[in-house]
């Protein structure tokens, strides 16, 4: 696979450039990103106007940009090492010691509102509980959506920081 450079993910992610702010929300179309190295791989941190919006791990930059891009179309993306510094330590730091917390400011607004109210029901599961999808899929109400619900948890870019909020 070609090697990506950050012009390439800005370029083919912008829907409307330059951002310019919603009418609705007042919001920029702009999301400013950090990847770093973790115990787990590498690991990106995004964060939006209403804050962080994306904590994604894997193998490398180029699949965490590409993975970003793929999740918020449309949006300017925007790498900024020097203003997520502390987003990006405090998670390294949370994957590497889960005890001490991950105290950032979450933007759960984004997804549809089903895959919020499935994030909303993965909140209430005590930590170290395991669920399936089916059973999940019963406690919102929707016995016959499992594969939505799967599709839900899947979506899920900031499901690192959504396990902290359980503690």
């Amino acid at each position: 696979m070609e090697r990506l450079d950050l012009d390439t993910i800005n370029t083919a992610n912008i829907a409307g450039y330059p951002p310019r702010p919603t009418r609705r929300s007042g919001a920029s179309h702009e999301i400013a990103f950090a990847i770093g190295r973790s115990a787990l791989g590498a690991v990106l941190v995004a964060r939006g106007a209403v804050g962080v919006c994306a904590i994604l791990i894997g193998g490398d930059a180029d699949e965490l940009m590409l993975d970003l891009a793929g999740r918020f179309p449309g949006m300017r993306l925007q790498r900024d090492e020097v203003g997520l510094r502390q987003d990006l330590a405090s998670t390294i730091t949370f994957i590497a010691n889960p005890s001490e917390g991950l105290d950032l400011p979450l933007d759960m607004s984004r997804g549809t509102p089903f895959q919020r109210r499935v994030w909303d029901e993965l909140r209430t599961i005590p930590i170290g509980a395991t669920i399936s999808y089916g059973a999940l899929a019963r406690r919102i109400g929707k016995p016959g959506a499992v594969r939505a619900v799967a599709n839900a948890c899947a979506a899920n870019a900031i499901a690192l920081g959504i396990l902290d909020l359980l503690r």
